[in-house]
């Protein structure tokens, strides 16, 4: 049982960042978890935080005290970060290669990595989790420690922000077999970290183009729905996904029209009480961000909305409406989701919390 007295001593490695300052408000107040190592690129270190910030600072609260005193460590000094902390949260920016050595330096140091990054997500034995839709693939851990030669250190990342108003339905209605799938997503411009300060193209306008966001789209919910075969999870043959992922005029929320097509042959009714009844091991484990029902089914023909319904279950639920009956699929529905919250820091921080209840990660 953690109590404030034995709190888990956390860094945040790619600090500056706006899912790094996502985490930071998450983690101020966390009963489990507490700030104590703030990394950041070279020319951030050496730096208070607020100063390394400057006028960067994208969050709707302000910044903490405590944290906007903290003097920031240079990323790439993995000796001293690592020695201060229990485990780590990623979110650095650069190159896919430099991520993945990054990371994997830290855990050979024996230090947890929960990464918010994409790198690391088709490493064969690096777990990919939803917490509430496979959390046995952390089995695999074991198998990566082996590869690392490491006791305690592994890497484990969360899923691109794009499927989280999807791939959790569709596992809901797992029992009904959905074998094609249609999904188009309107997404945020915070997926891009931006603010519409910085990008006031934006305003007003659709981008039909986010780089690589298809193909993560199509194949993450595959690798969810995969099992472990030896040293490696396998990715599930199906349902087939195809997607389009156009940028919106949105500051947080991402949005998803899906068609679907099922086997076998539910009614509306047995559909949305599967919605209903879905949870996971964070709602039996009562976790701090666990949100107590996942997924909800709003019955207006308007809904959802973004923002009437972003913040559901403080951005950590699904809002889901609008399903019915389809002249060419057998059913359509909308899906929305917080993209910086369970698409990405909170989805970080409801990981890490069920890797400590699952006992991956503890203090050194």
């Amino acid at each position: 049982m953690i109590t404030p007295e034995s709190k888990l001593k956390v860094g945040i490695i790619g600090a500056t960042g706006m899912v790094g300052q996502r985490f930071i408000t998450l983690l101020e107040n966390h009963p489990w978890f507490e700030v104590v190592c703030l990394a950041a690129s070279p020319r951030s270190a050496g730096k208070t935080y607020k100063e390394a910030v400057g006028g960067r600072w994208k969050m709707s609260v302000d910044m903490p005290e405590r944290i906007a005193d903290m003097v920031v460590l240079d990323a790439s000094d993995i000796d001293a970060v690592a020695s201060q902390v229990d485990f780590v949260f990623s979110a650095v920016d650069m190159s896919k290669d430099e991520i993945r050595k990054i990371e994997e330096d830290y855990a050979k140091t024996e230090t947890p990595v929960v990464s918010n990054n994409s790198a690391h997500r088709w490493t064969p034995d690096v777990p990919m989790v939803v917490p509430e839709i496979n959390p046995e693939h952390y089995e695999i851990i074991e198998a990566q420690k082996k590869r690392l030669g490491t006791t305690r250190g592994f890497v484990a990342v969360k899923p691109n922000c794009s499927i989280q108003s999807y791939a959790p339905v569709l596992t809901a209605w797992k029992k009904f077999k959905p074998t094609e799938v249609i999904a188009t997503t309107y997404q945020a411009i915070s997926g891009a970290g931006k603010t519409f300060n910085e990008w006031p193209e934006m305003v007003g306008n659709i981008n039909p183009f986010i780089g690589g966001e298809e193909e993560k789209s199509e194949q993450e919910p595959l690798k969810l729905w995969g099992h472990i075969e030896g040293d490696e999870i396998v990715k599930a043959e199906g349902p087939v996904i195809t997607t389009q992922c156009i940028r919106v005029p949105v500051l947080d929320g991402h949005t998803a029209a899906v068609f679907v097509n099922f086997e076998e042959n539910p009614s509306k009714e047995e559909l949305i009480d599967a919605l209903k009844e879905f949870s996971g091991k964070p709602q039996e484990y009562n976790l701090p961000s666990a949100p107590s029902q996942f997924i909800r089914y709003l019955e207006d023909d308007d809904r959802p909305q973004v923002k009437l319904d972003v913040d559901y279950e403080n951005g950590m639920g699904i809002s889901v409406g609008r399903l019915r009956e389809d002249k060419v699929y057998d059913y359509k529905f909308v899906g929305l989701s917080h993209n910086t919250l369970r698409g990405a820091a909170g989805g970080g921080v409801l990981s890490a919390e069920m890797l400590v209840a699952e006992g991956y990660i503890t203090a050194k």
